[in-house]
């Protein structure tokens, strides 16, 4: 009886060392590079790059990693590779104990547009240039005209960040016109009129007297008044009438 149960007992290890070697195969540290995962994480939100797009660029940078040994990747190098796309905010790479590279990627913000003689261009959330592309065009204020790309990363993109984060402006106005002298015009959604704001300097305080007006002024005489509000002037507001 006792020889019986040690059979049985040697026959159910023997089993268990079977089992576990066949479930746990895939979990063992890899020494080589299995496969790559790419997670855009706002890809629903933004569609400038994907994973297609990553795979061809590390393979043309000679960085894909599939088949090479995991010691030889240095997921530094990747990272810094893909941060060299203008469209890319943020890169993590990093290698799993099974052999996987896996990429966190997460795109830029573009919170204004540029059309100008200087280039055609968006401006993000952090203040640097993004290229147009020809696959995804974000929903952002158009500014046009006589501008610079060191005043679009400047004085427009404290202006754009300002209507950004302004749920109020940030519906309301669609188009920024810069002329030659540095004044400023905006064309809003909603009205037939164009905003004078002149200078840049000093927009908060501007936009807020034209808050006023749009609250107190437009329910009584009606959205298609007047042609012009300007607002150039400190603490005062000249409308044309149509």
């Amino acid at each position: 009886m006792i020889r019986i149960i040690t059979i049985l007992i040697g026959m159910l290890l023997f089993a268990y060392i079977l089992f576990t070697s066949y479930f746990f195969k895939d979990v063992r540290r890899s020494d080589t590079c299995k496969s790559i995962e790419v997670v855009v994480k706002d890809s629903l939100e933004k569609h400038f790059v994907t994973e297609a797009d990553l795979t061809s660029f590390l393979k043309r940078e000679k960085l894909y990693p599939v088949d090479k040994p995991m010691t030889e990747i240095n997921t530094d190098k990747i990272e810094e590779a893909l941060l060299s796309n203008e469209m890319i905010a943020n890169v993590e790479a990093y290698k799993t104990p099974s052999g996987i590279i896996k990429l966190e990627v997460k795109q830029k913000m573009p919170i204004l547009r540029v059309i100008s003689v200087h280039g055609n261009f968006y401006i993000d959330n952090k203040g640097t240039v993004m290229p147009v592309s020809n696959r995804y065009v974000a929903h952002v204020p158009v500014a046009s005209g006589f501008i610079e790309k060191e005043q679009a990363m400047t004085d427009l993109y404290k202006f754009a960040l300002f209507l950004q984060e302004d749920k109020f402006w940030n519906a309301q106005i669609e188009q920024i016109y810069i002329h030659s002298d540095g004044e400023v015009d905006l064309i809003p959604r909603v009205g037939d009129h164009r905003i004078v704001l002149g200078a840049l300097d000093g927009f908060k305080g501007k936009l807020d007297n034209l808050r006023l007006f749009y609250d107190k002024v437009v329910p009584k005489m009606g959205w298609e008044k007047y042609s012009i509000i300007n607002l150039k002037y400190k603490n005062q507001i000249v409308c044309t009438k149509r």
